[in-house]
């Protein structure tokens, strides 16, 4: 594990913006389909579990909200996770932990064993794969980050529109046991996407810089500091109040759908719908988030996704038909869409990549309570009203209320500020360095014909992947 040190993102590695870091865009799309769509596609094995353990169907229900709780609330494990042993080794026990859940749930003869295994088990291994994958993410690529972020994003749409008809065809034809096992074998493959994630090697520099490098090795499981960031604060506190109503709508549509008097099929479709339109709207978005003009005033495009989604769905609690669900549908598939695209590229340009991997396990944590927070909410509403109309309003305030957080807070209290801290850690790094270079003993000079040698060479290095025996498979 010793040599996992080069994982923690030194500040001299210049991201390579391509190369091996298309193999980690990839990687990252398998695991964000995994980690988004997979508590929604095992829903399709719910009517043979009831029939196996004689439950109800509020008792299955609970096994993709464990799987999300633990997507969401294992955050700050998973950063303390990065930053002691690095991404790679996260991900590849991440993977097994994901499949072993789903294998041994297969063997499973209680709906409790099921929550620890499905849910628990699997939901761990999945959260270990999902942050780190960001993390590599965010080093490989700096210039094209929106646009990686973005095709990254359309794993989830595109999973889901997958997993689920495969689930049908697995239950059909294995029943829920034999699907399971399956699907825990199919998870084995976040172990090859572990595989890809190869940190980047900083540039070789004099002997005497060596030590400097050493001590930085001790740095901070969590990084609480990222609270005396503004930009931070105000982010963290839009997200929490956004996924309260984001999840909600796609929730309950294929029931408000039903209670409109239209067939399970027909209904169901309207997800299809939803999905399709979503697997074009990330990408695309992520092109635009890179444009030039755009990038620096990405947060205010986030704000914006998040007004266009709030706006949706207040526009959707007046549909009375099956054409002004579709209508919803398509233009709620557009703005969650651009909401999945931004919202972690706005998360990696307000704090940086040396503190991203503690910012997210935050963020995630503070949305894990919103995550439980606001469908079973929205359930009770409906309940107590009978129309879906209040549900869908209430959804669209929240969303449209976090938009607001978000945009008036970086424009009236942020500014540049969240620029700072970065410039000057950059600086004290360089100034240690400085200091060590000048420490170097007689016996280490370097006539100039070596130093201008180095210096041409020193750019080129930079970006390159650490092949030694301890980082690689």
């Amino acid at each position: 594990m010793g040599a996992v040190v080069a994982d923690d993102g030194p500040s001299g590695v210049k991201a390579p913006d391509g190369g091996w870091g298309w193999a980690v865009l990839f990687g990252c799309f398998i695991i964000t389909g995994f980690s988004y769509a997979f508590p929604k596609a095992v829903s399709v094995f719910f009517k043979e579990l009831i029939r196996e353990f004689g439950i109800g169907y509020s008792d299955t229900a609970w096994i993709s909200s464990i799987l999300l709780a633990m997507l969401y609330g294992t955050g700050p494990l998973c950063s303390v996770c990065v930053n002691r042993f690095g991404c790679r080794p996260v991900m590849l026990v991440g993977g097994l932990f994901a499949s072993m859940g789903m294998v041994i749930a297969s063997f499973c003869t209680s709906i409790v064993q099921i929550y620890l295994t499905a849910g628990v088990i699997t939901g761990l291994g999945l959260a270990l794969n999902f942050q780190p994958s960001l993390i590599m993410l965010n080093r490989y690529f700096d210039k094209r980050r929106p646009l990686a972020n973005g095709l990254s994003a359309a794993g989830s749409p595109v999973f889901l529109c997958a997993l689920s008809p495969l689930g049908q065809i697995l239950q059909h034809e294995y029943g829920w046991r034999g699907g399971f096992l399956i699907l825990g074998g199919m998870l084995l493959n976040c172990c090859v996407c572990g595989a890809l994630m190869r940190p980047l090697e900083p540039p070789k520099k004099a002997e005497a810089t060596k030590e400097p490098a050493e001590k930085k090795v001790k740095k901070k499981l969590l990084d609480f500091s990222v609270f005396k960031d503004g930009g931070f604060v105000i982010y963290a506190l839009a997200a929490s109040i956004m996924v309260l109503g984001l999840f909600v709508p796609p929730v309950f549509v294929v029931s408000y759908a039903k209670d409109l008097g239209y067939q399970d099929t027909k209904a169901a479709f309207l997800l299809t719908i939803l999905g399709f339109i979503d697997i074009f709207a990330r990408p695309i978005c992520g092109m635009v988030a890179g444009l030039k003009w755009v990038r620096p005033r990405c947060v205010y495009l986030f704000s914006f996704a998040m007004i266009f989604n709030g706006f949706t769905d207040l526009m959707g609690s007046m549909s009375v038909d099956y054409g002004g669900l579709v209508v919803f549908c398509i233009f709620f598939g557009i703005s969650y869409g651009m909401v999945g695209a931004l919202q972690f590229e706005v998360l990696m340009a307000i704090v940086g990549t040396q503190k991203f991997s503690s910012a997210i396990g935050l963020v995630l944590l503070a949305e894990a309570m919103a995550v439980l927070i606001g469908p079973p909410s929205a359930g009770k509403l409906l309940d107590a009203t009978g129309r879906y109309m209040f549900v869908f309003i209430i959804a669209g305030i929240e969303v449209t209320t976090s938009a607001l957080v978000l945009a008036l807070g970086n424009f009236f209290c942020i500014k540049k500020k969240s620029e700072e801290p970065q410039t000057k850690e950059e600086a004290a790094e360089r100034e240690e360095l400085n200091k060590s270079e000048n420490k170097t003993p007689e016996d280490a000079k370097v006539d100039s014909i070596e130093v201008e040698q180095f210096l041409k060479d020193e750019p080129e290095k930079n970006g390159e992947v650490v092949t030694n025996p301890e980082t690689c498979v």
